[in-house]
């Protein structure tokens, strides 16, 4: 079951980083640009059917991860810091990945994987959690009275 988990994830992570750039370099709204070509809506609703599969698979990869107690709140902070987004970036602070770790350089302490791997992502993010604030639970406290954690 490990070895298929991580397939997953492997998989998660080629679709989103090959897919990912194309949606974001959609072609500007200017008829006159020479860029403008006409989208696709099936492409589209693919890409996007595609990234929605794949923060699933990262949701079910953090149920591997983090007590099946606490996944409401650890869900509800990552949904809110990064969308599930394992490549997510802060522009104002920097912040990185599911968990935004700031600075991102931190999370190598649980892997040099850590800006690829949602595995190395989500446990750094748990352990953060417990030793910062003593759970998920509790981190989301925090999170809905400042709105960061």
């Amino acid at each position: 079951m490990l070895r298929y988990a991580y397939s997953a994830a492997a998989v998660c992570c080629a679709a989103t980083i090959a897919l990912a750039p194309a949606a974001a370099a959609a072609p500007p709204d200017d008829p006159n640009d020479a860029r403008t070509e006409s989208v696709n809506p099936a492409l589209s609703a693919g890409v996007d059917l595609l990234l929605t599969s794949a923060r699933i698979g990262v949701k079910a990869l953090a149920l591997t991860i983090v007590p099946l107690h606490y996944f409401p709140s650890f869900d509800a902070i990552i949904t809110r810091e990064s969308g599930w987004n394992m490549f997510a970036v802060n522009p104002t602070s920097g912040a990185y990945g599911l968990g935004q770790a700031l600075p991102p350089e931190k999370m190598s302490t649980h892997g040099s994987d850590w800006r690829f791997n949602p595995v190395t992502q989500l446990r750094w993010t748990y352990d953060y959690m417990v030793d910062r604030y003593g759970s998920p639970d509790a981190a989301w406290m925090f999170w809905q009275q400042n709105h960061w954690y």
